[in-house]
């Protein structure tokens, strides 16, 4: 098993840390959002659905050059389900995430044999698949429904 990339994390405030990715790169401040803290970085939650939606993005990327289809660019909306488990704890339901290309779908013709693989790609979305439901669509730049 290959090594991973590593974070630290450490505590600057109440609910407030510091996530150390390295040198090469800066710190990101997280907190929880009010009453508990003081909602002055992202929440965990929202850290691990744009991990999510990022690798899915990416590998879409990946699976449009691999087909030549030039998709004029990409950008997703994540959002995660919340409910409460058999002992009442909060726990993550699900993950939607919503994919728009910025082309038509007139214009990518082998676009289909992109959106059924692509999310095969995305290490993020499929180990995350294995204990919350993951739902994605693509849509292109008219709204057509592609996935």
């Amino acid at each position: 098993m290959d090594a991973g990339p590593t974070i630290r994390i450490t505590q600057v405030g109440a609910y407030v840390f510091t996530v150390d990715f390295g040198a090469a790169l800066p710190d990101l401040l997280t907190d929880e959002a009010a009453p508990i803290g003081g909602g002055t970085g992202p929440v965990p939650e929202q850290l691990l659905i744009s991990g999510v939606a990022n690798c899915l993005c990416a590998s879409l990327v990946f699976a449009l050059g691999k087909f030549r289809q030039d998709a004029r660019g990409v950008a997703a909306e994540a959002e995660c389900r919340v409910a409460r488990n058999a002992e009442g704890r909060l726990r993550l339901a699900g993950i939607d995430v919503r994919i728009r290309l910025g082309a038509a779908i007139a214009e990518m013709p082998r676009i289909d044999r992109v959106l059924e693989q692509f999310e095969r790609f995305c290490t993020v979305s499929e180990s995350v698949k294995a204990g919350i439901p993951v739902a994605v669509s693509v849509t292109d730049r008219d709204g057509t429904r592609l996935k």
